[in-house]
């Protein structure tokens, strides 16, 4: 059976608040269902960084889950999904998901989604890394989670921000399997890409 083209995106307190909302813009234009879950440093996040509430994000989603609402549909495995995007994931929350410890909804829908062998991609915001963390990350590797900080893409020739969001937004939305035309292709879409006749 085909999951359908239903994905939670959860959004931790690590800066980037962006990745979250530009993630939910471009799910809901490819006609994803998408189900929302922001943590309680992520709505302080949101505002320090874009001057929005979790609520203003609520048009942008299929639903949306207190972060302390452990009964949600996203909280089992029998509630089909093709995956879950955590943009930003703190190191919190990647600590959590890996060690099985699910103190609220967000870590308990990754730890549904790794059991149900699911795409989980983890928009991990942090650096430098410490030795703990890049253990942590393997630890999560070995589980089946994609590890995909959201790391700029210059041969693009970006404008802007914008454009560098909007290339690890398209990257992270391939990996759940979902198009979206924000990626800019090397070989497709860059000049630069293409390869000369032989």
């Amino acid at each position: 059976m085909n999951p359908p083209l239903r994905i939670v995106l959860a959004m931790t307190g690590a800066s980037g608040a962006v990745y979250g909302k530009r993630c939910l813009e471009a799910l809901k234009s490819a006609g994803a269902e998408t189900h929302l879950v922001v943590s309680k440093a992520a709505e302080m996040t949101l505002a320090y960084e874009l001057g929005l509430k979790a609520g203003d994000l609520e048009s942008l989603a299929s639903a949306r889950y207190a972060a302390n609402d452990v009964g949600a549909p996203i909280s089992s495995g029998s509630f089909l999904t093709a995956g879950m995007i955590i943009a930003p994931c703190s190191v919190k929350t990647m600590s959590e998901i890996a060690t099985g410890v699910t103190t609220n909804l967000i870590s308990r829908a990754a730890d549904v989604i790794l059991k149900e062998r699911r795409r989980l991609v983890l928009m991990v915001r942090e650096t430098p890394f410490h030795l703990g963390h890049l253990r942590t990350m393997t630890a999560l590797a070995e589980m089946g989670a994609i590890i995909a900080p959201p790391l700029p893409s210059f041969y693009i020739e970006p404008n802007s921000v914008a454009d560098l969001v909007d290339q690890s937004v398209g990257r992270v939305l391939d990996l759940v399997g979902v198009s979206s035309p924000l990626a800019k292709r090397w070989g497709e879409n860059l000049p630069k890409g293409a390869r000369p006749k032989p």
